[in-house]
């Protein structure tokens, strides 16, 4: 063997997407102010460079703990991007992650290369930097996807919601308003919700309270590979009609 042999070697890095939900359930991305070129003071999705002795979702979560101070929870690799002319500094290739957190568990605080760390509404997210646009875009087309078929929009709520919390989550992940009357029968049928006690402290009638039953769809799910998460709900179109979302 030709150890001698020399080939360009790309730098690798990780980026990750970060959705929570706020107090009026509606659905942001978490972004960082960049500190240095390239782009200085341009927003951007947390990430960096991958070191020579660590895997890509260790990377990943490192790089999201230093610039915004965001650890211990999950994610799940979304897609590859390799365009050659992505970033400036040279050949660089970004394996993008994404994840969906609580924002009152997880607190943010910029550090390292990170000037500011902020949460954004989708319709108020500024130009990013890079091709990070076009990460988050994909990111936000898997989401929307997954959603109908894994309870994944659950990490996102309270320990304890109401179905117009359901149904709130869901529509901002969506971006559409979805049929009520069809949305709580659709929810409650696939028989995952345990009844909790009812609101207090409202000043209107206090609504039922539930909880997503983890452990049993988890069973479910294990048990004989036939039980399917999968949810069409009815929305309603410029005419008032109801049309079926799949």
């Amino acid at each position: 063997m030709n150890n001698s042999f020399e080939h360009p070697k790309p730098s690798l890095t990780v980026d990750c997407v970060i959705f929570g939900l706020d107090e009026s359930n509606e659905l942001r991305v978490l972004l960082i102010q960049r500190a240095y070129e390239p782009f200085a003071g341009s927003w951007a999705l947390p990430g960096g460079f991958v070191k020579i002795d660590e895997d890509l979702e260790s990377a990943a979560r490192r790089e999201l703990e230093e610039e915004t101070a965001v650890k211990d929870i999950y994610i799940e690799q979304l897609y590859t991007f390799g365009n050659f002319d992505r970033d400036p500094r040279g050949r660089v290739v970004s394996v993008a992650y994404y994840a969906l957190i609580n924002l009152k568990n997880h607190p943010v605080k910029a550090s390292t290369d990170a000037k500011n760390a902020a949460w954004f509404k989708f319709d108020e997210i500024p130009e990013l930097a890079f091709d990070h646009k076009e990460i988050l875009v994909k990111a936000i087309d898997r989401i929307r996807a997954k959603v109908l078929y894994k309870p994944i929009g659950f990490e996102l709520l309270p320990e304890k919601f109401t179905l117009s919390d359901l149904q709130k989550l869901y529509e901002s992940i969506l971006g559409q308003q979805l049929n009520r009357r069809n949305f709580r029968s659709k929810m409650l049928k696939l028989d995952l919700l345990e009844e909790a006690e009812r609101q207090t402290k409202v000043s209107h009638r206090p609504a039922q309270l539930y909880k997503f039953n983890k452990r049993k769809y988890e069973e479910l799910s294990r048990k004989d590979g036939k039980f399917i998460f999968e949810i069409r709900f009815q929305q309603r179109d410029s005419k008032g009609e109801e049309d079926e979302i799949d």
